[in-house]
């Protein structure tokens, strides 16, 4: 048994876990697995293969990043693309494909799954919006670093008497806000799940003024929603492969948007980029292992066309098509919380 693996999408700490677990795995039931260089790109455009070997992978557990690459490339732009990714992986000869990446990436394995091709998908994304699991991994250890960061935003805010706006990673759902902001006691968290008035957001800047409170932390997810304005705040019209358009700067507008109207001193900071590449944390660690476990064991099992997920504290698997379908928002429950502390 000859297993393809590809990491796709955003980076993600625990990506390294799980291809380590998947060779690991693997090489118990006597498989060989090959790496895909560059996600879907290896398989599209200039094939590239690393064989994996566990002497070789054992150690990179604690690593951020993935070893085999990753990139956005979407086969589904090109009309021939799917049939190029299916000769491909007949010329490599796999008998199976373990795809590793967010909605987009598994958007491409649930397609080659209805063409017939033997894939397994493992969700993946530090935005936690995949449907069909109760966490993806990446998400905490993100919000670890993010949590770091608005820990410290807060000291400068008090020390200055500023008003401190940071803008974190979310496109459609806000996770990463959401949590981070609760964890670091935020003041106000601006989500895509619930779009906002730039005067609503004004007024209650001056209503803490008014009772005592000199310095603010805002947290915004890039892909919040201004009510009155056409659309999310964006750094490009560009688009990448799958149709995103490069979100961010939303923070930016904001604060000055509040430092005009109110006359406080307001710095905005994005947490974009610097929170993917922290060491996974404990949880991240072993839910990419028993991700990767679980994967290895659907290709020895035969069931191809499913997704593996996290249900509760279970490592259960589901359909990949069906498993794809939505986005997962910030539930209700959470938002409450929320709530509780941001009025």
């Amino acid at each position: 048994m000859r297993i393809g693996v590809l990491t796709g999408g955003g980076d993600a700490p625990g990506l390294n876990a799980v291809i380590r677990a998947v060779v690991k795995r693997a090489e118990e039931y006597g498989f060989e697995v090959v790496g895909i260089k560059r996600g879907w790109a290896g398989l599209l455009e200039k094939v590239e293969i690393v064989p994996l070997k566990y002497s070789e992978v054992e150690n990179i557990i604690k690593d951020a990043g993935t070893i085999i690459l990753t990139s956005r490339t979407n086969p589904l732009k090109d009309p021939e693309g799917i049939k190029k990714v299916r000769e491909n992986i007949k010329k490599l000869k796999l008998d199976a494909l373990i795809a590793i990446g967010g909605d987009d990436t598994l958007s491409v394995a649930k397609k080659l799954a209805e063409e017939g091709e033997k894939v397994i998908g493992v969700p993946k994304t530090i935005d936690n919006d995949v449907p069909g699991t109760d966490f993806t991994f990446g998400f905490l250890t993100a919000v670890e670093a993010a949590m770091d960061a608005l820990d410290n935003l807060k000291v400068t805010g008090a020390s200055h008497e500023r008003i401190m706006v940071a803008e974190v990673m979310g496109r459609h759902a806000g996770w990463i806000a959401a949590y981070s902001g609760v964890a670091s006691g935020a003041d106000l968290i601006l989500l895509p799940e619930r779009p906002f008035k730039i005067s609503d957001v004004v007024e209650f800047v001056k209503k803490k003024k008014a009772e005592g409170k000199n310095s603010l932390l805002i947290v915004v997810a890039e892909g919040a929603l201004i009510a009155d304005y056409s659309g999310p705040i964006t750094k490009d019209v560009k688009k990448d492969q799958f149709g995103h358009v490069l979100l961010g700067g939303i923070g930016d507008f904001l604060a000055k948007e509040i430092e005009k109207t109110t006359g406080l001193e307001t710095r905005s900071v994005i947490l974009g980029h610097v929170i993917r590449g922290k060491s996974p944390i404990a949880f991240d660690r072993v839910l990419s292992t028993r991700f990767g476990i679980k994967a290895v064991d659907l290709v020895k099992e035969g069931k191809f066309g499913r997704m593996v997920s996290l249900s509760g504290t279970k490592i259960i698997d589901i359909d990949l098509i069906e498993g794809m379908k939505g986005t997962r928002l910030v539930d209700e429950e959470l938002l409450k919380v929320i709530d509780a502390f941001c009025s």
